[in-house]
């Protein structure tokens, strides 16, 4: 019993959340759906119970995991993923949801929690994975073929990340018999592959179209929760391994900018979101590149903050799906007058997502605009400004206005169900409260570092280009060159493999004849030069007659298993 106990207590609270998903498809439906809900807030006062440090070491291959590292920056993550649990499975005892989804939320979750808390690459790994799996039966969960066909490439891609970051990880440890999760950098051993796994995770541009392709097609509650937890991680491991490293300014810019073009002739709102979600990732990474303390404070409580006005927003888009059976802009409209609840909350959430004063998107993106500016970046500076416009233009105005303002679409829904309320409510409870006192959520921050948002510049600043960026869209709507919402599918960069891939495979197959010859030739030339090389390399001191490496080999082969994923994916 003894022996029993040493194990259960330092036991990573990601661990109980994942053996309280078993616990809940044993227990009869109507508990089951409570006990997912309850069970997330029983482990936040143990969680703020404990003192900083290394809590549970398990031996591994002659390493020693730990399984369970606790300080300012895995707390405050660990908080808001068990705050995030609770209120997406509250939200989805309003859905019809069986125990499979209500299981794969839990461990999704509970992956994602334990992944923050590894204190090693090996355990990160370990867990991350074990979120990217679950988390597919999240869209699965809707019985659609469309649900079925993102779910698959969603995964595909995951595993893929996954292999990635396996292949760094082993690169890493082979050159620095290290496996610490601390801060590696790009010129560490692996540090390329480790910074790209986290990179297509977090939904770097390029590699970014699984999310609006995946996310959109979950069931109602299932996108609330996947909105929480996978990009959010990615963010936790960049902003502990890679702060301070400059190409993320860049790439954050973009991220912040690119999105705001689709978003804006998009039909389907929760893609919407799903692109917006992709700018608010951009000021994090940003903030993790620029890597200053004021930076990387402003980038963990943007998360915080995110995960919260984020949930609110897929909220209240999922009440209306639930309603209605669509999300498109086009069939929607005038839903206030049966919805006021759902609308309300949907106000709120889009208020805190563009950053208006009083309300907790304000005091997390100015820590952020102000760290940039403190460091000269004035042309990103710029583009982040832009960003911010940008994001009030379609998640602040377009999300609310299509959906509850526009033309009356004739629907008179019911509202949503109580549960659903009740979980938009206490978003929005954090939305208003951080926003209005955000003294507590400063004071989790890792580092001390004096900071008032509610300065008259920051306000002034904020409201003019939040009024202009309103202006512009009346103006568009009056002057009718906003584009209209249609019935329609939208692609960005996935064009490339959702169309040019497709059209090679065409005219393959209408060129049989010249498309076989051309492979013939390709792989027969290819055949004799990997036979001539493969001669020559045997031969000593050929590379082919050492014994490689085991780090090398399992590179080489988790690289041949990255490109025949790729290739079941096209």
């Amino acid at each position: 019993m003894i022996a029993i106990a040493e194990f259960l207590l330092p036991l990573n609270p990601g661990l109980w959340l994942i053996i309280g998903a078993f616990v809940a498809i044993l227990l009869p439906q109507s508990l089951s759906r409570w006990f997912a809900v309850i069970f997330p807030i029983l482990l936040i006062p143990f969680l703020l119970s404990l003192n900083f440090g290394n809590h549970g070491t398990v031996s591994f291959l002659n390493y020693q995991l730990e399984t369970f590292r606790l300080d300012a920056l895995s707390r405050i993550f660990g908080l808001i993923f068990l705050i995030a649990s609770a209120l997406g499975n509250l939200y989805a005892v309003g859905d019809v949801v069986d125990k499979l989804q209500r299981c794969a939320a839990l461990i999704y979750a509970g992956g994602a929690l334990a992944a923050v808390f590894a204190g090693d690459m090996i355990t990160l790994f370990i867990f991350f994975e074990i979120a990217a799996v679950a988390s597919v039966f999240l869209i699965w969960a809707r019985r659609t073929q469309k649900a079925f066909s993102a779910g698959m490439r969603y995964l595909i891609v995951q595993i893929g990340a996954g292999v990635i970051l396996l292949t760094g990880l082993l690169v890493h440890l082979s050159a620095t018999g290290s496996i610490d999760f601390n801060k590696i950098g790009l010129h560490a051993p692996g540090g390329i592959l480790i910074i790209l796994a986290f990179g297509i995770k977090a939904a770097f541009p390029l590699f970014h179209n699984w999310l609006q392709d995946a996310y959109p097609e979950a069931t109602v509650s299932g996108t609330v929760i996947l909105s929480g937890f996978t990009t959010k991680l990615a963010i936790y491991a960049l902003a502990r391994s890679y702060p301070g490293t400059d190409v993320l300014i860049w790439i954050g810019a973009i991220m912040t900018a690119f999105p705001i073009f689709y978003a804006v002739i998009e039909n389907d709102l929760r893609r919407v979101l799903a692109y917006s979600l992709n700018n608010q990732l951009g000021f994090m990474v940003v903030g993790i590149g620029i890597g200053t303390e004021m930076a990387l404070n402003g980038t963990i409580s943007h998360a915080f903050c995110h995960i919260l006005y984020k949930a609110l927003l897929f909220m209240s888009m999922g009440a209306v799906l639930l309603r209605t059976g669509t999300c498109n802009g086009s069939d929607l409209g005038g839903l206030f007058k049966t919805m006021p609840w759902s609308t309300s909350f949907c106000i709120i959430g889009a208020a805190s997502i563009s950053g208006f004063p009083l309300f907790s998107g304000f005091i997390s993106k100015s820590m952020i605009l102000t760290a940039v500016s403190a460091e000269g970046y004035w042309g990103v500076w710029l583009v982040l400004l832009f960003a911010s416009a940008g994001v009030f233009h379609h998640s602040g105005i377009k999300i609310p206005y299509f959906a509850f303002f526009a033309h009356d679409c004739g629907l008179r829904p019911k509202e949503a169900p109580w549960t659903m309320l009740l979980a938009m409510f206490i978003a929005a409870v954090f939305c208003v409260g951080i926003g209005v006192y955000p003294a507590p959520l400063y004071a989790m921050l890792p580092y001390v570092v004096e900071y008032q948002p509610y300065t008259a510049y920051h306000v002034i600043n904020q409201l003019q280009l939040l009024m202009f960026s309103a202006l512009a869209f009346t103006v568009l709507m009056l002057t009718k060159i906003y584009p209209p919402e249609l019935h329609s599918t939208n692609l960005d960069t996935d064009w490339f493999y959702r169309r040019g891939i497709k059209s090679v495979i065409v005219w393959g197959s209408q060129n049989t004849i010249t498309f076989h010859k051309i492979c013939y030739g390709l792989a027969s030339k290819s055949v004799s030069e990997l036979i001539k090389n493969v001669k020559q390399l045997s031969a000593e001191p050929g590379i082919l007659s050492r014994t490689p490496a085991l780090g090398s080999s399992v590179a080489w082969i988790s690289a041949l298993l990255l490109i025949m994923l790729v290739l079941i994916l096209y």
